[in-house]
């Protein structure tokens, strides 16, 4: 729940959630959309999807026992490199280096690294570094120590040098360089789309549909439509969409509203339209479910935020 998530933000989900999931067992034998429900409003939902295939993997392949092994835990689902050393020094006490973002910045300063830290020369330096300052007597402390001292000395601008502990082995502070290491890449212009949804109405009933499970927010539950093409009129890419998610024609009324979201790499303006339907019977072609719903049960179905929004709309 910590990755991408700020600590105030995950507390009350992680109550919630142990709550809800007291054990490996009980998150196993849950459905997705359970859990994707209980995971609503945190984003990077592959996270939670993630954590449920691996709830399963613990359960079937390790008899419920998460294993100790870093090698091992790399092949749990969701489970990359950085979580994997994390878990196997601290809980396990196995002699592996930790590289997050602030070990990787630690690192970089203390060999003077110039160059791209994120490169695959940049990669195998810092990663031969930490290797060969790691204290394998200790190795879950030693980590710890290191993301300390990155999140709270040795910080991406103006680090508090006077403060650090060991800055008299760093080499960039040695070279006056620890405001231009670790190299900052330029950001590139974030992408902003254009997306549209229909609200469509059928004898008291709303009809949603399901993202395909990959993806992003795969499994969640949404107003249907998509992204607006080049040329396209709002109305034109709400009906092509209807069409190729869900093989119905709608007439596209009256527009309901417009709801900006941001997420990591872009983000979009999500525009809203009551919308009539003229033939066909809703398939799941572009999605993985669809269902009439009364409005009283959205609450019981996963959004994404942005069409949470849009339910709070249509209720006001």
């Amino acid at each position: 729940m910590l990755q991408q998530t700020q600590v105030e933000t995950v507390i009350p989900y992680y109550q919630r959630f142990l709550k809800n999931f007291p054990n490996v067992s009980a998150l196993a034998s849950a459905n997705l959309s359970t859990v994707l429900k209980a995971w609503e409003g945190l984003g990077y939902y592959a996270r939670a999807r993630n954590l449920h295939k691996a709830a399963r993997v613990i359960l079937d392949q390790y008899g419920g026992l998460l294993p100790a092994e870093y090698a091992l835990l790399k092949e749990i689902p969701g489970i990359g490199d950085y979580t994997a050393a994390a878990v196997a020094s601290i809980a396990f006490s196995e002699p592996v280096p930790v590289l997050d973002g602030n070990v990787r910045r630690v690192l970089a300063r203390w060999i003077a690294w110039r160059e791209d830290p994120a490169s695959p020369d940049g990669g195998r330096m810092l990663r031969q570094a930490a290797e060969k300052l790691l204290d394998r007597a200790h190795p879950g402390l030693w980590n710890q120590a290191l993301m300390e001292l990155g999140a709270i000395l040795c910080i991406p601008r103006r680090p508090r040098c006077g403060e650090c502990p060991v800055r008299k082995g760093c080499e960039a502070f040695r070279l006056g360089l620890t405001d231009e290491i670790p190299l900052r890449k330029k950001r590139k212009p974030r992408p902003h789309y254009q997306v549209t949804a229909a609200v469509i109405e059928k004898a008291g009933r709303l009809l949603i549909a399901r993202r395909h499970e990959k993806g992003l927010l795969g499994g969640l539950w949404e107003f249907p439509g998509g992204k607006q093409e080049m040329g396209e009129s709002l109305e034109e890419a709400l009906r092509r969409e209807l069409q190729e998610e869900l093989a119905i024609d709608v007439e596209v009324g009256e527009k309901i509203c417009a709801v900006d979201h941001a997420y990591t790499h872009f983000s979009i303006t999500l525009h809203v339209f009551r919308c009539r339907l003229d033939s066909g019977r809703p398939q799941a072609i572009g999605c993985a479910a669809w269902k009439w719903v009364k409005p009283a049960e959205l609450d019981q179905y996963a959004f994404p935020r942005a069409d949470r929004r849009v339910i709070e709309i249509l209720r006001r």
